[in-house]
């Protein structure tokens, strides 16, 4: 059976001076020997701060959380990943927790809920909102109840890793990550676990308005492969709703009082038969989306 041994505890970070040290020495003093730090050109020591705590350290190329991950994940010899922020809000009491199902083999990717037990103040109401909008969203579209998309703690092994297409470079990472394990029907977990306030020196990086709403895009745009017809549907069904109040106005302005609006007729028609064929075109392209991962499992079957 897998032991942490097999494990490379991945901690992409940027300017987390204050917090990165301890978060290394706890992980260490668990048994994991091996801690990437991929760094994303501090100012503020932290690269030298991990390498005197025995972390292996590299500073990324790129820029982004994303990107950290993506090049740190490529640097990783070991199986099994456990991946986490740097900032102290994550505890290594909890890593065994996120590893069991994956070394159980019930699992290729776990997702630790920050939810089950968060400690006061450590999630703003803003945050806690704009999660929950973003769950919710997540679950209406992809299908999929994570709990906590968002999280930062992840185990997952390098091969179901590999088996993703991930292009974000920012903190829609996690997003991404979710998404492409439900596009590719990767055994999935969500683990309860204890979220920390982060230390009063630490700052964030998250800008909650800008970050939120590049999620959301995120979010959106992905369902173009792994849901097609409510991407597609949610554009035929606003272009259709807009072609139809159009006409209405059209139709009332013509019995009322006389006035024919030409322009405004022929925008209604285009609209609605342009919603029309978007539906259309979503409902084949879930069509062979359906056929292709069904083709898929077959193959995966055979071997």
């Amino acid at each position: 059976m897998p032991d942490h041994s097999d494990v490379c505890v991945l901690i992409p970070t940027l300017d987390e001076a204050e917090t990165i040290g301890e978060v290394i020495e706890a992980f260490r003093d668990r048994g994991f020997d091996e801690v990437l730090v991929v760094d994303g050109h501090s100012t503020d020591g932290t690269r030298d701060i991990a390498r005197e705590h025995g972390a292996r350290v590299v500073e990324q190329s790129g820029a982004g959380k994303g990107q950290a991950v993506r090049e740190g994940v490529e640097r990783v010899e070991r199986p099994y990943v456990l991946m986490l922020d740097g900032d102290g809000t994550y505890r290594a009491e909890d890593a065994d927790a996120m590893l069991e199902p994956i070394f159980e083999g019930r699992a290729e990717h776990v997702i630790g809920d920050r939810f089950a037990e968060m400690e006061a103040g450590a999630m703003s109401t803003l945050n806690g909102v704009g999660n929950s909008i973003i769950n919710r969203s997540f679950s209406f579209i992809h299908g999929h109840d994570f709990r906590d998309i968002l999280s930062g703690y992840r185990a997952f092994t390098v091969e179901s890793f590999e088996r993703m297409h991930l292009t974000a470079d920012g903190f829609a990472i996690e997003t991404e990550m979710a998404v492409e394990c439900a596009k590719h029907d990767i055994q999935t977990r969500v683990v309860d676990i204890t979220y920390l306030e982060r230390p009063d020196e630490s700052d964030t990086n998250l800008r909650p308005f800008r970050d939120g709403a590049r999620i959301i895009f995120a979010l959106y745009k992905l369902a173009k492969t792994n849901n097609p017809l409510f991407y597609f549907g949610s554009v035929g069904a606003g272009s259709t709703l807009v072609g139809f109040v159009t006409a209405l106005y059209v139709a009332v302005e013509w019995v009322t009082v006389g006035v024919s609006h030409n322009i405004m007729a022929l925008f209604a028609a285009f609209t609605v038969l342009l919603g029309i064929q978007l539906l259309m075109f979503g409902v084949l392209s879930d069509l062979l989306v359906t056929l292709h991962r069904e083709q898929l499992r077959r193959l995966e079957n055979r071997d």
